[in-house]
């Protein structure tokens, strides 16, 4: 039964007046306790997430102990944490939304033993507020009540603790009820977590920093800064109208120079301003930063200023810039601060070297905000040490890193044994994987990937690991990377360089020596020293045997010409061996069913000056693949691997078989050109993509083959514990089994993957587990998390290609550039237009045929398109626009076109590009020849690579025959060849269509 009360609320106006406001308030027998000790589930209704049951009390914090500590509140050895509603609420009003949204979040996350228990709304835990009684004393009874309601309510069998900053509360309820204590937060992280050193040391921090502010609040007569006004004295101000109240607003674009207060409510009515009121400067600003809660003196009108003068130093650059001068605005100064933008700062730490030099003295640290529209600032701290991350290893020249002997005991050595070497994107600096091929004395051959060992230097639940885990992965824009880790980690001791020492797990087959079989395979942690760091299209040059690519790599340019050649050949012979052993991997993987999908990837080449030189697509190289293979060989063992371990909490990929009528329009497309493209499974599919190639464009297999990537569904993380394992198949790759485990340095999932590696090792040698791994429900919501994150990822990263795409050409003449005109393809037909594909710029996009006039395109006999009235008519693979004087023109499926590309200026969204079609036919340039002559070239080279291992199939076919001989002729019909045979070996030849047999 529901009891209705009314609670009344006395709020402020921006005008400093009293706003009273009535609201209905319900409060309900029974709310959700979310406790396992809960004597009624039931009638609680605990559906949603439960605290532990292993804890030994619970802890609920006070609303100042939420405000002030919630950073500690969030470290996870922290359990059985009880976030009362009016906590909450009180950090939602006071704190702000960022605040607010840290609680929310720590409160979802199911890796966080916490809940929120709604107290104001329930029956015998609401108190109304008395008559003359504070709030903070309001919300500390009503939060006290609260506990003792729940400790009653769980029968007594558990004892609660309530951490409070409010001394005289803790004289007041310390010794009221047995069973529920009330205590500092000190005492208590002193008392009951006296391990959790870094808690501590944060709290201790915390509270030094409230000392230091209340004394210079104290100095200051209850001033933020000295050059603001008192606090009595602004209230005043703003009641007498003098002072106007407001919101500060850094324009983003001139963070230095203008800012704007943003009157609200009362403040707006009743100042008689039409307009927000301008801040010119920074000393006018007076150490207000973004989203403050400011008080403002308006200046005399003649000192007034209009938008554009205010953004000119002075009067010469107002004239000099041409723009007339806008209409003076309410212009004024900060005069004070209510409330402070509390925003997150990144600490940038001196050296060692500038300690040591600074002694034990305050040292000066910079501090960075996220938030670029405030400016640094430096501050001075004696505790330079106790901010810094410890976690840290140290490389410096002085201090270079180097092998510990424990870990040269505990690891495999391969540093004398192993031709170790990257090929990695040029300019790469985090390295995560490398290779190495070798032969045995038994005659077996031993492939070798070896990946960087991140764990080593990320210990569980340490900083690191927290940050990690919430940035989840690395962002790669177009220009630049936002690296998971540390670069001291990314880019230096994890990453595995060339001519260094570095730790590594490592996944080592032995194979046969003609079949590439697998005989066995070991897992384990190693010390390498990777001898070349390879880009690709260097790896590719020695594969294909042109060695004059060795001035380019700078492990060869101090070497004598013996030396030179006989490690040059080494190099060759290993990435040739790679090669061999990837085809046949990958062949396979395609007799399952492997799809080879095609994505649009464009890298943004930049100049000296940073300036956008030019936009490549992505080529395709063998080399690649033969990179690629690898890691999937890897990350296929090590699933399984994990899998056996841990059958119920190991991180695995799945890729779900796509929906059927996603594939429509591809199938549709493809018989436009007379295709037919079987989606029964993943095979048919395949084979049929394969068979879709047109000898004349390259360009067709390419799009059938995007299209197919658009229709899948995406892969994502999960715990296997959560679904059968009929469903943990990848569907792309055609693989039972699949993880992430061959890049820890960009994706936290492979950090995952890892420890689980590690404690399956562990398992194996019947030794002790070092890390607490996660639990299948724990691991459940990781992978939800890294699954966002990722999309994320991807999302910004097609953003900041467009982004470029548009930089490019923007301020270009599309009439008069040779580089806005380019060759098109239409690959769907729409209403009104068609979609087209610029392969020298990845570009998609829509051209209209019809635009906003009313008029529709139309092509004369030299191909040059003209807007006429006339109306369009779509069918199934073409369009045909048809003018009022009977001229007609029609557009297929995969025809070429000319086209021109601009840039479409918004002044509510961001800039796009708009594609115009200007002939109806090719657009021939030395760039389009030269791209149709590499494909055809490098189709040709794998068309021979593929006849070639068809015949040595065929070979080792014949081999083989010739070893059962004895018991196939009791079965032969004829002592010679059979039509039988003769038969099926046409049929064989007639699937090798050689002239169609690989698709770009």
């Amino acid at each position: 039964m529901l009891q209705k009360r009314e609670k009344v609320l006395l709020l402020r106006t921006f005008q400093g007046r009293t706003l009273r406001i009535v609201r209905e308030h319900y409060l309900r027998p029974s709310v959700p306790c979310n406790s396992p000790l809960c004597p009624q589930p039931a009638t609680c209704r605990n559906d949603g997430k439960l605290l532990s049951s292993d804890v030994t009390h619970y802890m609920i914090p006070d609303w100042k102990v939420v405000q002030d500590y919630l950073e500690i509140l969030e470290f996870p050895e922290l359990k059985g944490i009880i976030f009362m509603q009016t906590a909450c609420q009180t950090v939602q009003h006071q704190r702000g939304r960022r605040q607010y949204n840290k609680l929310r979040n720590l409160l979802r996350d199911a890796r966080h033993d916490c809940i929120l228990f709604a107290n104001e709304f329930q029956q015998f835990c609401y108190l109304p507020r008395e008559r003359g009684e504070s709030m903070e004393k309001w919300q500390t009874r009503s939060i006290y009540n609260a506990a003792v309601w729940y400790y009653h309510h769980c029968q007594d069998r558990m004892p609660i603790v309530m951490v409070t900053e409010d001394e005289e509360a803790i004289q007041q309820y310390g010794s009221e009820t047995e069973g529920v204590f009330v205590i500092s937060f000190k005492n208590y992280l002193d008392n009951f977590w006296p391990d959790l050193k870094a808690a501590r040391e944060l709290c201790d921090s915390i509270l030094q920093s409230r000392r230091e502010r209340e004394n210079e609040s104290q100095e200051s007569h209850g001033k933020e800064y000295a050059e603001h006004l008192p606090l009595e004295v602004l209230e005043a101000g703003i009641k007498s109208g003098r002072y106007i109240q407001g919101i500060l607003n850094v324009n983003k674009h001139r963070a230095q120079i203008e800012a704007f207060v943003r009157l609200q409510g009362a403040s707006c009515k009743d100042s008689g301003l039409a307009s927000d009121i301008l801040i010119h400067g920074m000393k006018a600003r007076n150490r207000s930063i973004h989203g403050d809660v400011v008080v403002v003196e308006l200046l005399p009108k003649n000192e007034w200023k209009g938008r554009t003068t205010a953004l000119c130093e002075n009067d010469s650059d107002d004239k000099a810039s041409g723009d007339p001068p806008s209409e003076p605005m309410p212009t004024g100064r900060v005069v004070g601060i209510l409330q402070k933008n509390w925003r997150d700062y990144v600490v940038t730490f001196p050296s060692k070297e500038e300690v040591q030099s600074q002694g034990k003295n305050a040292q000066k640290i910079l501090v960075t905000p996220w938030d670029y529209r405030i400016p640094k600032i430096r501050i001075s701290t004696q505790q330079a040490e106790t901010l810094q991350m410890c976690e840290m290893p140290v490389n410096t020249l002085g201090n270079p890193w180097k092998v510990s002997p424990e870990e040269e005991r505990e690891r495999q050595d391969l540093r004398k044994t192993h031709l170790v070497f990257s090929i990695d994107p040029k300019g790469c600096e985090d390295v995560d994987d490398t290779l190495s091929v070798r032969s045995l004395d038994n005659g077996h051959l031993e492939l070798g990937v070896h990946i960087a060992d991140v764990t080593h230097f990320v210990a569980p639940n340490s900083y690191i690991d927290i940050e990690a885990r919430t940035r989840a992965t690395t962002y790669y824009l177009a220009d630049r990377r936002y690296d998971m880790l540390p670069s001291a980690l990314s880019a230096d001791l994890c990453s595995l360089l060339g001519g260094v020492d570095r730790y590594a797990v490592s996944v080592i087959w032995e194979l046969d020596k003609t079949s590439y079989e697998i005989k066995k395979v070991w897992y384990g942690r190693t010390i390498i020293r990777s001898a070349y760091k390879l880009f690709y299209e260097a790896a590719q040059e020695l594969l294909d045997g042109n060695f004059n690519i060795v001035d380019d790599i700078p492990e060869f340019r101090d070497l004598d010409e013996k030396t030179r050649q006989a490690r040059l050949e080494e190099l060759a012979w290993a990435i040739g061996k790679l090669t061999d052993i990837a085809r046949h991997i990958r062949a396979k993987r395609d007799g399952c069913g492997a799809l080879e999908l095609e994505g649009v990837e464009v890298r943004v080449q930049l100049d000296e000056k940073k300036n956008i030189h030019d936009l490549i697509p992505k080529q395709p190289l063998e080399v690649h693949e033969t990179v690629a293979e690898c890691m999937i060989l890897a990350n296929h063992w090590v699933a399984k691997k994990i899998w056996e371990s841990f059958p119920h909490q190991a991180l695995l990929r799945q890729h779900p078989p796509p929906h059927q009528e996603f594939f429509s329009e591809l199938r549709e497309c493809a018989k436009a050109k007379g295709f037919f493209i079987d989606t029964r499974s993943n095979k048919t599919l395949a084979d049929s993509l394969d068979n879709a190639n047109d000898p004349n464009d390259p360009i067709v297999n390419r799009l059938l083959r995007s299209m197919a990537t658009q229709a899948m569904s995406n892969a994502l993380y999960f715990s296997t514990g959560s679904c059968a394992e009929e469903e943990f198949h990848h569907y792309g790759l055609a693989l039972d089994k699949y993880t992430h485990f061959t890049s820890p340095i960009r994706r936290y999932s492979d950090i995952v993957v890892h420890r689980l590696l590690m404690a399956a090792i562990a398992k194996d040698k019947k030794m002790e587990i070092k890390d607490n791994l996660f639990s299948n429900k724990d691991l459940e919501e990781l992978c939800r998390h890294i699954n966002n994150r990722n999309r994320a990822a991807q999302h910004s990263q097609k953003q900041s290609t467009e982004l470029f795409q548009c930089m490019y050409f923007k301020d270009k003449d599309p009439e008069n550039e040779e580089r806005c005109i380019s060759d098109g393809v239409i690959y769907s037909i729409r209403t009104n237009g068609v979609l087209l594909f610029i392969p020298r710029f990845g570009i998609k996009g829509a051209a209209y045929l019809k635009n906003k006039d009313g008029l529709v395109i139309s092509c004369g006999p030299d191909g040059r398109s003209e807007w006429k009235p006339g109306s369009l008519q779509r069918f199934q693979n073409k369009i045909t626009s048809t003018t009022t004087g009977g001229e007609s023109v029609t557009f297929h499926l995969f025809d070429h076109v000319t086209v021109r590309i601009s840039v479409q200026a918004s002044r509510c969204h961001s800039d796009t590009i708009r594609l115009e079609i200007i002939s109806n036919k090719p657009y021939m340039s030395p760039d389009t020849e030269l791209f149709h002559q590499s494909s055809l070239l490098l189709k040709s080279d794998l068309v021979k690579e593929v006849t070639r291992s068809v015949e040595e199939a065929q070979l080792a076919q014949e081999v083989k025959v010739n070893v059962i001989q004895e018991d196939y002729q009791k079965y032969c019909q004829t002592k010679g060849r059979s039509l039988y045979m003769l038969l099926e070996e046409i049929r064989d030849l007639a699937l090798l269509d050689v002239s169609n047999s690989y698709g770009m």
